[in-house]
């Protein structure tokens, strides 16, 4: 007889290696062949709504990896919500107007001055929806289960009319406002910018300090001095109309090369050792609102420079004395309007100087830096020169350099309406909590929100004008516009005449013509996207307002969230969210930037190629996402090791359940041997605290408390031991029943908690998990965590076991460095506990020497030339007796039967009973 036969090994065609990128395109195929996601919504129909709302990324290019992070987060929430007691849609959505796709366009050489407005937007249009189409499938090559098929894309018709009615509820509440205000102006986009398009970058500047020469110094100045000021923008002096002092400062007169200079007491030392004054001394000092009114002569044009009064001038740098340029600055628009000064702004869209800047016209604004100090050398109003590096705000798309720029644009004013966002703002639930106070400080310090931008592709501002060019907005023409947006899209606006976009009969006392024209501006996009809940979660019926989560990338509060909590509070008074997530940005290995110029992008469509998309998956559920994140090869293989300790761990599980019949075979709680309920117990503690981090979407506790199990209670305790009576014991034996038992709730409910991270694995684990019913382990609910009778002293009394079995295993590693034994098998141990507890629990367990995996197990109180540990004193012999052939189990009792001499009492039983005829 061959005593291996009669071993009960472990048998499954569930594969060792995993095959990810081969196995996952065909899970995915067959997930959408049998309508997963429909199956899923049937099942969890009558159940709570749970809604995780979509922020659209741009459809411009393949993803990148903080898409990937993004997508596979919410699949998670989603999926996990689902095996939980909520029915949770997921309708992805795309941002799919602005520039990006205009100048993607101008890069394939399509010509928008040989075609019509309509027509070149009809081209951006196909271009979106092309980009769509290809960002569409590698999501889906992720895992990430949604209604693919019915997106969400704000080109689309329904869409657009929802966010016309945005527009309209917010004019009728008083919070939309034409206006000429210095904006960031974007001259490579030919457009002006929101603060969340701003990106600030490091800038070569130059920094000059200017004499202003004292033209009528009242009854304060002598009237020989000269005001000094300094900026780093040289190209708005000729804009230049005023000169703002803190009323409170205290100013100096100060003699310095055979001159009189006027700058602030406190910045003398900067300004004399910036232009290198040897000797000066203090002639006169005066408080700034003294010298308000007085006038100075602008250093080239034949203009006043008038003195006036600036909460905002602060001596951190400069003079103390600020230049002021009405048309190129917030701060200065705003006290220019106070003391009635002109909006100088003669820079055009392109950022080039226009009539209104003599000497200057033609020039762009960064090259005419250049000829103005050299003007200003020229006239003897150049004190200094320097050039420093400083943070510059940038337009986030083209990557250049921005200028504030006076133009009449349209506004939401955010100040109106700030208290009732702040008040919100305090009211939801914000991970991590820092997220709170970031945008609490952006939206408190924000008093406008400039919503108009002068390009082409985007949701047209729906405003008419009368003869008499005043704006007109009401109901009507908003739900007109809006329901023709509904039937026909926006592209009409630029199809048809402004009359033929009015309500028919339409009149107003400002056209006694009944001639209108329309704006032709569009929207911001933030706007568009600031616009979903409305153009998406009131719109579709599956979904509500307020979604329960909004989950996006740290840069969302400036952008997506800051836009959707503006819009939402403007039309309904409340957040559109409850709970808002943001997570960091992906880094590469050393925690840079990826930058395709570096050369250390990671690609997920290579990622999953090379290894599957549950290890892209596995990652981002093994790393603390709300900060960032890093992202390697090495990290990748890291994962992957990760991965197949998991993946070993079920194959074991699964091997050895062969046999097994849960419907017939599984045995009660009260018949499962003691170490089976309590390993079945630190199962139900495992669930609770998977479920408890779930509920809390940190999901890299998720990730390690499952492998921790798998590796730690698991492979180095339960299915190591559990070998000695799996392999060896008769199919039936009580103990193997009892052992499979849990291993099957094991299995079961490891899958299920892992669905929502690793959902290829695990659905095709589910397949060979034998009595499963459900065909998708999609289509089943998380396990719930139950008490076991008596877990209180269950868990002390194998909690101390435990504590012991760590002391065996040094004591058996010191033998094995001693070479007194080899394998473990080879031992026999003598231990004796250290204090009464200890004792208790060890004579209360049976077959102590198949949980240390020896030979033999003797207890004594004492023990001579022991080595003693925490818990209890141990020696480790040679165990005197033989092999057993089959168990290996060294036996004094191997050869007692005559029959099978090479096998010890024990197999030798087993063999008669059930191997022989």
């Amino acid at each position: 007889m061959e005593y291996k036969d009669t071993l009960l090994m472990p048998q499954t065609a569930f594969p060792m290696r995993g095959n990810l990128p081969n196995k996952e395109p065909k899970m995915q195929e067959e997930w959408e062949q049998e309508n997963l996601y429909e199956n899923v919504q049937k099942r969890t129909a009558d159940r709570p709504l749970f809604i995780l709302h979509d922020g659209p990324p741009y459809a411009n290019g393949d993803i990148h990896m903080g898409h990937a992070l993004n997508k596979v987060l919410k699949d998670f929430i989603v999926k996990y919500k689902s095996m939980s007691g909520f029915h949770a849609p997921y309708v992805p959505g795309w941002d799919t107007h602005g520039l990006p796709i205009e100048q993607a366009l101008a890069k394939k050489k399509v010509n928008r001055k040989k075609m019509t407005v309509a027509e070149f937007r009809r081209k951006c249009a196909e271009y979106a929806l092309k980009q769509i189409d290809n960002q569409r499938t590698q999501f889906k090559q992720l895992g990430v289960r949604g209604d693919w098929d019915n997106p969400y894309i704000t080109l689309n018709k329904a869409y657009e009319a929802a966010q016309i009615e945005v527009f309209g509820e917010m004019a009728k509440k008083g919070y939309i406002y034409k206006g000429l205000k210095p904006v960031y102006w974007s001259p490579s986009s030919e457009s002006a910018l929101a603060e969340a398009e701003i990106e600030y970058q490091d800038k070569r500047s130059a920094s000059i300090y200017v004499a202003f020469d004292v033209k009528e110094p009242g009854t304060l100045l002598a009237g020989d001095e000269k005001f000094i000021i300094w900026t780093t923008t040289p190209w708005t002096i000729p804009s230049n109309l005023a000169i703002a002092v803190h009323p409170d400062l205290t100013y100096a007169v100060v003699k310095a090369n055979d001159q009189k200079y006027v700058v602030a007491e406190d910045m003398i030392a900067q300004v004399a050792e910036a232009l290198e004054w040897e000797n000066h001394e203090i002639v006169q000092t005066f408080k700034g609102k003294e010298a308000e009114r007085l006038v100075a002569k602008h250093p080239f044009y034949d203009r006043d420079s008038l003195v006036i009064l600036g909460d905002h001038v602060t001596t951190e740098s400069g003079t103390g004395l600020v230049h002021t340029a009405p048309g190129h600055g917030e701060d200065d628009f705003i006290i220019g309007k106070r003391y009635g000064l002109d909006v100088l702004c003669p820079v055009d869209e392109k950022g080039v100087f226009t009539d209104e800047a003599p000497g200057f016209e033609g020039l762009f604004y960064d090259a005419a830096n250049k000829e103005i100090t050299q003007k200003l050398e020229e006239v003897g109003a150049l004190l200094k020169l320097n050039f420093i590096t400083h943070s510059y705000p940038h337009d986030w798309r083209t990557k250049k350099p921005t200028i504030f720029r006076a133009t009449n644009q349209w506004f939401a004013s955010i100040k109106d309406f700030r208290e009732d966002i702040l008040s919100e703002i305090n009211r939801i639930n914000w991970l991590p909590k820092w997220g709170e106070t970031r945008l609490y400080n952006m939206v408190r310090d924000r008093e406008d929100w400039c919503i108009s931008r002068q390009r082409t592709w985007g949701v047209p501002i729906p405003v008419f004008y009368g003869e008499d060019r005043t704006p007109i907005i009401t109901d009507e023409t908003i739900q007109h516009v809006s329901k023709l947006f509904r039937e026909h899209g926006s592209n009409i606006w630029f199809e048809w005449e402004a009359n033929d976009l009015l309500p028919e009969g339409f009149t107003s006392a400002h056209s006694p013509n009944n001639t209108f024209t329309k704006e032709m501006d569009i929207m911001d996009v933030w706007f568009d996207s600031g616009s979903s809940h409305q153009g998406v979660l009131h719109e579709r019926d599956e979904l509500r307002r307020p979604a329960d989560v909004y989950l996006e990338g740290s840069d969302q509060y400036r952008g997506w969230f800051n836009s959707s909590i503006s819009t939402g509070v403007a039309v309904t008074g409340k957040a559109p969210y409850e709970t808002v997530i943001s997570h960091g940005f992906a880094l590469d290995g050393q925690g840079r930037k990826m930058s395709k110029s570096v050369g250390n992008t990671v690609v997920p469509s290579k990622v999953m190629k090379q290894y599957g998309a549950d290890i892209l998956r596995l990652w981002v559920a093994s790393v603390d996402y709300q900060a960032d994140v890093r992202i390697s090869d090495e990290i990748i293989k890291q994962t992957s090791e990760g991965y197949r300790k998991i993946r070993n761990t079920f194959r074991f599980l699964l091997g050895n359940l062969a046999d097994f019949d849960p419907g017939k075979d599984a045995l009660a709680d009260d018949q499962l041997q003691e170490v089976d309920r309590y390993m079945l117990l630190r199962l139900q503690q495992l669930i609770k605290k998977v479920t408890k981090a779930y509920d809390n979407y940190d999901f890299s506790t998720v990730y390690h408390s499952i492998h921790n199990f798998c590796t730690i209670e698991l492979s180095a305790f339960y299915l190591d031991f559990a070998k000695d009576i799996l392999y060896i014991e008769a199919a039936d034996h009580p103990k193997r029943r009892s052992i499979q038992t849990v291993y099957h709730e094991v299995i079961t409910s490891l899958v299920k908690l892992l669905t929502p991270i690793l959902t290829h694995t695990m659905e095709e684990t589910w397949r060979y998990i034998p009595g499963v019913t459900e065909s998708h382990v999609q289509l089943t609910d998380m396990p719930v965590a139950r008490d076991l009778e008596n877990q209180e002293q269950l868990q002390e009394k194998w909690d101390m076991f435990m504590k012991v079995r760590n002391d065996v295993l040094k004591a058996l590693e010191e033998a094995r460095a001693e070479k007194v034994i080899g394998k473990s098998l080879e031992a026999k141990l003598v231990l004796a506990a250290t204090d009464a507890k200890t004792k208790e629990v060890l004579e209360n367990i049976s077959d102590l020497h198949q949980l240390f995996i020896v030979s033999e197990v003797v207890l004594q109180d004492d023990v001579a030339n022991a080595k003693s540990y925490d818990y209890v004193t141990v020696k480790v012999e040679k165990h005197e007796g033989e092999r057993c052939e089959r168990c290996w189990v060294a036996s004094n009792t191997v050869g007692e039967d005559h029959d099978h001499p090479t096998l010890c009492t024990r197999c030798a039983t087993i063999v008669k009973r059930n191997y022989e005829n």
